[in-house]
């Protein structure tokens, strides 16, 4: 790699920058994104996440270039809008009729606003105690965000039942990061895409840009990105499609890669 050119970083957030452990940004990883940017390397967030529960950043928000949410979906910096995709209005409400016919649990993101259904309590149990999610009580009524365009939604279903379903959402595409639930998008809408986006946005070749992940949904930028970094608490999957396999996030995983690649 070329050492002296800058770089554009792009951090998954839940399992990559933030451990499943603490909750937190671990002290190693702030300072090396503070390194990094001292360095002259830029930095980015690419997460499944809506804008509305990125809410665990604080310690690095002073440090943030721009955001991939939704699964790249919804790519901003700033108040500037740099993709925005959204799903086809039929699907986004065949997929919300499915969940109330069949009582699961989901999650429908508009562009302002969230609705939840949690028939079983299972989204609260995942993404409150198990993911710390803050923000999910400002949930708006499901019928108020379909009026609005639908950037994500999240079911909490099977991967059979995904792999069923899919077929009948010819218009989306599924990135699963967690064992209980999957995050559909606008085809064409995933953190690689989102990566791609971003990278034209800053007049950047991709080969200068740097992805760190460790779910299912983190496959695609890890493929597209000059340099895809698997975390060592990744799966399997992921870490057979990167170019270097770091060590968790609790283990400083982020700032030994940097440090491998010569940024920091």
């Amino acid at each position: 790699m070329e050492t002296n050119t800058n770089y554009a970083l792009f951090f998954d957030i839940d399992g990559t920058l933030v451990s499943f452990e603490t909750h937190q940004i671990p002290a190693s990883t702030i300072l090396a994104l503070t390194q990094a940017k001292a360095n002259g390397h830029k930095v980015f967030i690419a997460t499944g996440r809506p804008p509305i529960i990125i809410t665990n950043l604080s310690a690095i928000d002073h440090l943030i270039d721009g955001y991939v949410t939704t699964n790249g979906a919804y790519c901003f910096v700033g108040d500037e809008v740099v993709a925005c995709k959204c799903i086809p209005a039929n699907e986004a409400r065949f997929l919300v009729d499915d969940a109330i016919e069949k009582q699961y649990g989901i999650i429908v993101v508009g562009e302002r606003d969230v609705a939840v259904l949690d028939p079983h309590g299972q989204v609260d149990e995942i993404f409150r105690q198990h993911l710390a999610v803050e923000n999910l009580d400002k949930a708006k009524p499901i019928e108020h965000v379909l009026q609005q365009r639908i950037m994500q939604i999240t079911p909490f279903f099977s991967k059979d039942y995904e792999a069923q379903m899919m077929q009948q959402l010819p218009g989306c595409t599924s990135g699963r990061w967690h064992p209980a639930f999957t995050d559909v998008t606008a085809l064409g809408a995933d953190k690689g895409e989102g990566v791609l986006a971003m990278a034209q946005h800053l007049g950047l070749n991709a080969k200068h840009t740097m992805a760190f992940g460790d779910g299912g949904n983190d496959t695609t930028m890890i493929r597209i990105a000059g340099i895809g970094v698997a975390m060592g608490n990744a799966i399997e999957e992921l870490k057979q499609e990167a170019d270097y396999i770091t060590t968790s996030v609790d283990d400083e995983g982020v700032r030994k890669a940097l440090q491998h690649f010569g940024l920091i």
